[in-house]
């Protein structure tokens, strides 16, 4: 496992090690840890118990990255915010507060742009940009907190990015916004989404047993997921199955499938059938997504009479299946919108 060496990236056990090589005594090491992931400070200014002699020395080698809120929108609809966030080398990325009743759930990027090239999603059209530290997944949640006052409960790794992509510096994520000294958010209300990096799907049964896995699936074949999805020429549909299998075992938690529903390419009656056939006997529940409509992409939501009898079909072989409450609209909260759209405006489309 990589280790991280800016200072909110960096577990107890690393930082420890930092102040005591600059000559500090090691209790310093669990202030500090707790004015970064309890208090969610900004600068290490906001540090007021550590002296600034010691703020200054572990901070000439250990900086603190964040993020920096640039522009926010709220849903006149459901409320829902979407937060575009600037990293400190001038890289976007987006995040976004949904509301239930169960708590605020925030839906966070892993990296700035993606590789993946899923031909129905925004975030993948500029390419990737980098891999983001363990520090700017955590302060998207931080930064969220601080600017609603509000508890933050429930994570989803499904912003920009493909997580799997950047494995390491989502573990470490997850064990700080997990740490009982940080937010001590449950990993069971954490959802990690992969569009099907088959050998860390493994990894992560093993590692992280407790949080949720979302296989982003969209076809019911190995053919039409060529098609959609250019992993699926690395991966097959055998290999994802026989991995999410593993998954449930390994775990004992239902795993999600999501599935974009797109208008005449995979929402047809037989097109569920054929899902209906590939997940069955598997502890798992569908995701029916209406595609979000892409001006680079000629792709169309389906009709609603399509989406219900696609629906029926699913529910008809017993499997669990909702179609997912289409939150922000009017605010473009689907992956990658917001931030394209901010970078063609800027000049750095």
């Amino acid at each position: 496992m990589e280790s991280f060496t800016d200072i909110r990236s960096m577990n107890m056990e690393e930082l420890t090690a930092a102040v005591t090589a600059a000559g500090e005594k090691k209790f310093r090491a669990k202030q500090i840890y707790g004015w970064l992931h309890q208090k969610l400070i900004r600068t290490g200014d906001e540090m007021k118990n550590v002296p600034a002699s010691c703020r200054q020395t572990i901070l000439k080698d250990h900086p603190l990255y964040g993020v920096t809120e640039v522009e926010r929108y709220v849903s006149k609809i459901d409320g829902t915010t979407k937060f575009l966030f600037e990293l400190h080398d001038g890289n976007i990325i987006e995040s976004v507060l949904m509301k239930y009743r169960h708590g605020n759930s925030v839906c966070i990027s892993s990296q700035a742009g993606c590789r993946m090239g899923c031909r129905f999603c925004a975030s993948t059209l500029l390419g990737l940009e980098r891999n983001l530290y363990p520090s700017e997944m955590l302060d998207q949640i931080y930064a969220i907190q601080r600017a609603t006052g509000e508890r933050v409960s429930h994570i989803v790794v499904m912003g920009t990015g493909e997580p799997f992509d950047n494995f390491d510096a989502l573990c470490r994520m997850i064990e700080l916004v997990s740490d009982e000294n940080g937010l001590n958010i449950s990993r069971r209300n954490i959802t990690v989404s992969t569009c099907g990096l088959v050998p860390k799907i493994y990894a992560f049964a093993d590692t992280y047993p407790q949080v949720t896995l979302a296989i982003s699936l969209h076809a019911p074949n190995d053919a039409m997921r060529k098609e959609l999805m250019p992993v699926a020429n690395r991966y097959s549909m055998k290999e994802l199955m026989e991995a999410a299998a593993y998954y449930v075992e390994k775990t004992g938690r239902r795993i999600t499938f999501e599935y974009s529903l797109v208008k005449d390419v995979n929402d047809r009656k037989e097109h569920a059938e054929m899902l209906a056939a590939l997940v069955k006997g598997l502890n798992c529940h569908i995701n029916l997504i209406p595609v979000n409509p892409v001006k680079e992409r000629d792709f169309r939501q389906s009709e609603q009479n399509h989406i219900q009898a696609f629906l029926h079909i699913l529910e008809k072989h017993h499997i669990q299946v909702t179609v997912r409450r289409e939150m922000g609209r009017d605010i473009s909260a689907a992956c990658g919108q917001l931030r394209k759209g901010y970078k063609e405006r800027s000049g750095n489309g």
